[in-house]
């Protein structure tokens, strides 16, 4: 299932309220081109194991750049059914360091080292990443060793990650396309972030893992694209076999019910709202949405499967 949008004829306003949340400028380079702006759900999936819906990955591609938020099991393969090549990647945004968004990254470091990189990726996300990162680094040392100094020839060093450990606000600002970390509320970690990214042809927030964030809904209002996280509200009250004592407030301190997200969605009018890492997608697809739409939300709504386009 894919969607194409054409692109805008008028500047992107400027994030209004998030000036005032976030206290960040934004203004647009004289000379960004009005590169085409596509989305491609790489992985929509949630920790449980599903053939049909990778980790949490979505790439923005801008022109000939491609921007990656999160890095879910399958990412790299993702990458490859979707014809993007990772010399392609100018930046990798981690929304938070839960095993679900991170369990790829390993394979993106090695594995577009493998098959050809040589210059630092560019990384950014929370305090944690750089050493998430080292331990990467040491738990693969000799398969380094070994791809470096035996018959490989891999560059040396080219494995290397350039880690930014980022808070709230502008965290990219080149060529045309400038993004935002948005302060987002996922239970008791300690920092967890959406994205806004701003481009010369698109507005798009990327949620993450997050309960209702006014900070978030600021973020998104009137945007082209909201992409944001979602489970049935059912799940709450009727919680799955072997759920535990703490299921509903788990719901509830890390997760956005599609009640509360129709609410948000009303209040921010997004164009289109995008949901993924869904969780109960299987039986509650169009209740979800259903739902969404009962609560004032007039826009489009799409349940995203991986390797849709927007």
């Amino acid at each position: 299932m894919n969607f194409t949008r054409p692109a805008l004829t008028r500047p992107l306003l400027s994030i209004d309220v998030m000036l005032l949340v976030l206290g960040v400028a934004v203004a647009r380079p004289a000379h960004a081109q009005r590169d085409s702006t596509v989305i491609v759900m790489l992985g929509t999936g949630n920790p449980r194991p599903d053939p049909s819906a990778m980790g949490p990955a979505t790439a923005i591609v801008v022109g000939n750049r491609t921007f990656l938020f999160d890095a879910g099991v399958g990412v790299t393969r993702q990458m490859t059914a979707a014809k993007l090549p990772s010399p392609s990647i100018a930046g990798v945004f981690f929304t938070h360091l839960h095993s679900d968004h991170t369990l790829g990254y390993p394979d993106l470091i090695l594995t577009t080292w493998t098959f050809g990189r040589h210059t630092p990726l560019e990384v950014y996300g929370p305090h944690g990443l750089t050493a998430m990162t080292n331990a990467i680094y040491e738990a693969w040392k000799e398969d380094i060793d070994v791809r470096t100094n035996g018959l490989e020839h891999n560059s040396r060093g080219g494995y290397r990650v350039d880690t930014h450990e980022i808070s709230p606000g502008v965290v990219y600002d080149s060529a045309g396309v400038r993004i935002t970390a948005i302060p987002v509320l996922h239970g008791s970690w300690k920092e967890a972030f959406g994205y806004r990214i701003d481009t010369p042809a698109r507005s798009i927030v990327i949620s993450g893992d997050t309960r209702p964030a006014p900070a978030l809904e600021a973020a998104a209002r009137g945007v082209d694209v909201l992409i944001h996280e979602v489970h049935p509200e059912s799940m709450a009250t009727s919680p799955p076999p072997n759920a535990d004592a703490d299921w509903a407030r788990y719901l509830r301190e890390f997760h956005t019910s599609d009640v509360e997200l129709g609410k948000l969605a009303a209040a921010a009018k997004p164009k289109l709202l995008v949901l993924y890492h869904f969780s109960g997608r299987a039986t509650a697809e169009q209740s979800v949405i259903a739902t969404i739409h009962a609560q004032g939300y007039t826009g489009r709504v799409v349940a995203a499967k991986d390797l849709d386009r927007f």
